[in-house]
């Protein structure tokens, strides 16, 4: 079974369990996918109103990305730990000759390298979610404005979330200049869509105090 499919408080137990997965890849993608259906649900609570006739189409199209966004992200909970398996047997391998242990080394750099591109795709999937949930915020249902609002601000946190999982496995690597590249798409995606999500934040915070 996925871990997907398991019930909410099974999926809880697990992460909160002595074992090493779910951890905080799988569980900001599946914060994330959570993100990413507010989204969706401010679009169906959108379309069909005379109200937002002039938009329809606009959200339509913004809903079509973000359930893709949500399934994504589901399918990344699993990614994230599938690629940890490999990279957990390489830390308890036992490596006696000089080249034993650079096969190890080799392998392990593949490993991180791999253990990257999970996290790094769940920030660059929320960070176009936060960018609809600012549209969602703008042209969606004043009624829904709150959830248009915790959409961003969830798949920011979710966002920075997938990036510690970057830099931890970034710091073990001996290439780094791979470190160096990965670590600076990071920082430019929390650059640009935190402060993104934040302002979506901000305008919605407004807007729900009256």
């Amino acid at each position: 079974m996925k871990y997907v499919d398991k019930s909410c408080a099974e999926f809880t137990e697990l992460t909160a369990g002595k074992v090493s997965v779910p951890g905080g890849g799988s569980v900001s993608a599946l914060a994330g996918a959570l993100g990413a259906a507010l989204g969706t649900m401010v679009g169906n609570y959108t379309v069909g109103k005379k109200k937002y006739a002039e938009v329809e189409e606009e959200i339509v199209a913004c809903m079509e990305e973000t359930e893709r966004i949500r399934v994504e992200l589901l399918e990344l909970v699993q990614a994230d730990i599938d690629a940890f398996e490999p990279l957990s047997q390489l830390y308890s391998m036992k490596a006696d000759t000089d080249e034993m242990k650079a096969e190890r080394d080799r392998l392990m750099e593949a490993a991180l390298n791999n253990s990257c591109a999970v996290p790094l795709e769940i920030m660059h999937k929320c960070a176009r979610a936060i960018e609809l949930a600012g549209v969602y915020a703008r042209k969606g249902s004043t009624m829904m404005t709150s959830d248009a609002g915790a959409s961003a601000i969830l798949c920011k946190g979710a966002m920075e979330a997938a990036s510690l999982n970057v830099y931890i496995n970034t710091s073990s690597m001996k290439d780094r200049k791979r470190a160096d590249e990965l670590n600076n798409e990071c920082e430019k995606i929390l650059e640009e869509y935190g402060k993104l999500a934040d302002e979506v934040f901000a305008k919605v915070s407004v807007v729900c105090r009256g």
